[in-house]
């Protein structure tokens, strides 16, 4: 497949190394020689150096030609320019990113597609929408839901307290064999290595384990997790950036209760006026007097969002000093996302990478309808649709050569959720969730083709 990336930038670059696992014919446009320099020095890609809105430049990389045309630039009118000339120009298929969530909220309405742009893409939407399921999987790290929740995938620490901690998870199952959840995951802690885990593989304490849970199954692994279910209901949000806007309103419009802080005082007035159930505050974050002042200790959840990533995660880490039970910061150095759990903080979020993780769904091959990359793993979570046809049509799970670096981690029947273990049968028509390790995904998708 062809497919053009205009912006060099995080989510470009990010976009193109997943996609260079693929051996997709992969063109990188930007105006920037360094941006395109170091991006051809570490992927196997072509790069093109001009304005993506230019013909011209358009026409060089063979537009005419590419199945997906890609502009995440930082300028939110360039990628839509981008995204209409490319499709006049032959793209079969464009993605725009824009930073406008209205764009988003009323896309049927203005009829982008009418235009030429296919999808649109909201790195503050997504990392607002990332924020609320967190606050909802109260006590988890990792979210994602699959068919409204039909399955989701949970990840947490281990702690000493954990009833499966020194099991193997064979030996679990055995304890527990009514539960709806299965592990899909393992980092091993103080490691950057993922095991994809097997019957004889031990939990450990603190282990990052992400798990796939049907319904039910988050109350039932947080009992055996030793974790104390606490509901959040408070809420502090630092930084009125678009996405402190969005996750403030749909907090309130979820009946949370929220209390905004931002220092700049025609900011603070004018998202007072804007978000009428909230409590907006106009003050320095960073300012221990202030918070203490607007009882950050009785606050459930602290979310800091403003445009500095240090101030973001010192503030958390000031939260969690004060008792506050959930933390989340928004990181635009990648470098710092590979740390979240290290340094105490219990989420960081990286718009950029959920922006590249989401566009890459539209890219994948065969019956690939869902994908999303695990949080500071090396893995990936694929859903397909089981066609009639398809390798694994009708076979028992235990009788498949299914690759030992790829898990089963649930099917969705109908609009059921299931954990499906070595006895059970695929079904054309069912909707499959398969963990795997990115140099096992070509072989996953076999079973499914």
């Amino acid at each position: 497949m062809k497919i053009i990336i205009a912006g060099a930038g995080e989510v470009g670059f990010h976009l193109a190394k997943l996609l260079s696992y693929e051996s997709q014919e992969i063109t990188l446009i930007d105006t920037k020689k360094d941006s395109l320099a170091y991006a051809g020095e570490h992927l196997d890609i072509k790069t093109i150096k001009g304005d993506a809105t230019s013909i011209t430049i358009l026409k060089e990389a063979r537009i005419d030609t590419a199945a997906l045309f890609i502009a995440v630039t930082s300028s939110e009118t360039t990628n839509i320019t981008a995204g209409v000339i490319a499709k006049q120009l032959g793209a079969k298929r464009t993605i725009a990113r824009i930073s406008n969530t209205e764009f988003i909220d009323n896309k049927e309405a203005v009829g982008f597609s009418k235009f030429g742009i296919d999808e649109l893409i909201s790195p503050e939407s997504l990392a607002a929408s990332e924020i609320e399921l967190l606050l909802n999987q109260y006590g988890f790290n990792d979210t994602y839901e699959f068919e409204d929740g039909a399955l989701t995938m949970l990840g947490l620490r281990l702690s000493r307290t954990a009833t499966f901690v020194g099991k193997t998870v064979k030996e679990a199952a055995d304890i527990y064999p009514e539960l709806h959840f299965i592990p899909i995951a393992i980092q091993r802690y103080a490691t950057q290595y993922t095991i994809i885990p097997r019957g004889d593989t031990q939990f450990k304490e603190g282990d990052k384990v992400v798990f796939m849970t049907s319904k039910g199954g988050d109350v039932e692994l947080f009992e055996l997790s030793g974790k104390v279910k606490s509901q959040i209901k408070n809420v502090m949000i630092l930084g009125g950036s678009k996405i402190g806007y969005k996750t403030a309103r749909d907090l309130c419009q979820s009946k949370f209760n929220v209390k905004l802080v931002e220092s700049k005082r025609p900011v603070a007035e004018d998202l007072a006026d804007r978000l009428p159930n909230a409590l907006v505050i106009c003050g320095d974050g960073r300012n221990v007097e202030i918070l203490d002042e607007e009882n950050i200790s009785d606050m459930d959840a602290f979310i800091s969002v403003t445009g500095n990533s240090e101030t973001n995660i010192m503030s958390c880490l000031l939260a969690k000093s004060k008792g506050v039970k959930k933390t989340i910061a928004l990181v635009e150095n990648m470098d710092y996302y590979q740390l979240s759990q290290s340094i105490g903080i219990d989420t960081l979020i990286n718009k950029k990478l959920l922006a590249a993780n989401n566009i890459f769904r539209y890219i994948r091959k065969g019956e690939v309808v869902a994908m999303t990359k695990l949080t500071n793993m090396n893995a990936e979570l694929l859903e397909f649709v089981v066609k009639s046809n398809s390798k694994i049509t009708n076979k028992l799970i235990k009788d498949l050569n299914f690759p030992r670096s790829a898990i089963f981690g649930g099917v969705i029947r109908g609009e059921k959720g299931m954990i499906p273990l070595g006895s059970f049968k695929i079904e054309a028509g069912d909707r499959v969730v398969v963990c795997c390790l990115p140099r096992s995904i070509s072989e996953v998708e076999a079973f499914f083709s």
